[in-house]
């Protein structure tokens, strides 16, 4: 059995949140007022995402902040623009009894200004206890905020403050703060923002130190640019945010252009694939980029395979709120409140979520898709093998002890035939229950944008 395989996540299906947009919280923390109740309007919700085929839940930054959540100022506490923390353990119980995994976004890179330990060096300078806390201070010169002295930013940003990580007291503050959610709210696992600028120490010590509380706590970690091989391991954690491919799987459906998605997968999971085995956390869309469906051309013809791709695809594929109707939103200028917006709770039937909006079938589609994978050890597990690739077809299969997946696809807007090779075995369309002949499967037809996942039936 080897990584991949043994990493207990693989068989998730996430669905990703930013509590701060989706319960429509005020942008600035003022530290005084009432806790909010985000946590029980999402709640209700659980049942509703738990029928999109999702078994996990990934919670954008929750710990209480000065804005928008990546600007920590404790890490013990829940931000009560949300909540506090018994409503918090309230919702992870309830969520745990409905068979949710519960992830939270850790950010342990930088802590915004307002954290106690910065507020100490503002106030005693060379004086503080804390000033070694943090990357890089210098008392000659001061900040662009002020202060009596400068610091290194979060990349240039100097209201995200870089800690010192290999500090053994900023190590005991923050694994002590890991070590309270586990055991106080039996959360299952961290989202590591910033992870491709974590020190490769302090991974391997958070890793041993979360997996001692909870053998199989699952750490994930944001990386951007860089072999995630450095990351992803036995030695430090479980997966990585999939970067390398996740705006091929739909610009390749939408430029008629396959052989981008073909080099990407072949590049990653091939025979000689750099990540064939790691369990990479795969998106089409987040709170940090720009939403499918306002970046394709045609996403009534499209999002259907795009989103049958994000699952039959190497990974974990995750679901970002509100796109399982094709909610649309890009980055402003010099914000994200267009990804990160709050919404009525969805058993109000906002607009685009009606039955007869035109995106209706893709809440349908994604469970379906979803099933698929719950039940294929193959399309969890299996390897990856390209079948065939044109301009607007494509074709690869997932193999898994002697089970094969065959993953066809059409993006033309006409019907169209995929040269496959001869293997003297019958497929089974896993979605229809049709039986296709070997020799169906020499020239087999498909129809206009479509997707099909055949099943070989037969000796293996």
């Amino acid at each position: 059995m080897d990584f991949f395989e043994k990493n207990i996540f693989a068989d998730k299906v996430f669905y990703h949140v930013y509590p701060l947009g989706l319960g429509n919280c005020p942008r600035e923390n003022n530290f005084h007022q009432e806790a909010g109740n985000f946590f029980e309007v999402f709640a209700s919700d659980l049942d509703r995402i738990k029928n999109l085929g999702c078994n996990a839940i990934y919670l954008g930054p929750i710990f209480e902040s000065s804005r928008h959540g990546y600007d920590t100022l404790d890490y013990y506490h829940i931000d009560r623009r949300l909540g506090n923390n018994q409503k918090f353990r309230d919702f992870c119980n309830h969520a745990h009894e409905k068979g949710f995994a519960i992830v939270l976004d850790g950010v342990f890179n930088h802590t915004g200004r307002d954290f106690f330990a910065f507020r100490d060096i503002q106030k005693n300078g060379r004086n503080s206890q804390y000033k070694d806390w943090y990357l890089n201070l210098n008392f000659e010169r001061q900040s662009n905020y002020g202060d009596c002295f400068d610091y290194d930013g979060w990349a240039g940003c100097k209201d995200l403050v870089k800690l010192n990580l290999l500090n053994e007291d900023v190590q005991n503050h923050i694994f002590g703060a890991i070590k309270f959610w586990i055991e106080e709210f039996g959360i299952d696992g961290l989202r590591l923002d910033a992870a491709d600028v974590l020190d490769g120490k302090f991974l391997e010590s958070l890793g041993t130190f979360c997996r001692l509380i909870k053998k199989d706590f699952w750490l994930m970690g944001e990386v951007v640019h860089g072999d995630y091989n450095g990351w992803c391991n036995s030695r430090k954690i479980d997966s990585v945010t999939n970067y390398q491919i996740y705006s091929a799987l739909y610009s390749s459906v939408d430029n008629s252009n396959f052989y981008e998605l073909s080099f990407n997968l072949n590049r990653e999971f091939g025979e000689n694939g750099l990540y064939k085995h790691a369990p990479l956390y795969n998106f089409l869309d987040n709170h940090d980029v720009n939403r499918v469906a306002s970046v394709i051309k045609n996403p009534k013809r499209h999002l259907y395979m795009i989103y049958a791709l994000l699952f039959a695809i190497p990974g974990i594929p995750s679901i970002y709120y509100g796109s399982e109707y094709a909610l649309k939103g890009k980055r402003g200028q010099w914000d994200d409140f267009e990804l990160r917006p709050s919404l009525p709770p969805f058993s109000a039937i906002p607009e685009f979520a009606r039955p007869d909006c035109d995106f209706s079938f893709l809440p349908q589609a994604i469970r379906t898709f979803a099933e698929l994978r719950k039940n294929s050890d193959a399309l969890k597990f299996g390897s990856y093998k390209e079948e065939y690739v044109s301009n607007m077809q494509f074709a690869f299969s997932r193999n898994y002890h002697g089970e094969k997946i065959l993953v066809i696809c059409n993006s033309d807007l006409g019907p169209a035939k995929v040269q496959l090779n001869k293997d003297a075995a019958e497929y089974e369309d896993m979605l229809s229950g049709k039986i296709y002949s070997a020799e169906d499967m020499l020239n087999f037809k498909i129809d206009a944008c479509d997707v099909r996942f055949l099943k070989r039936g037969g000796a293996s």
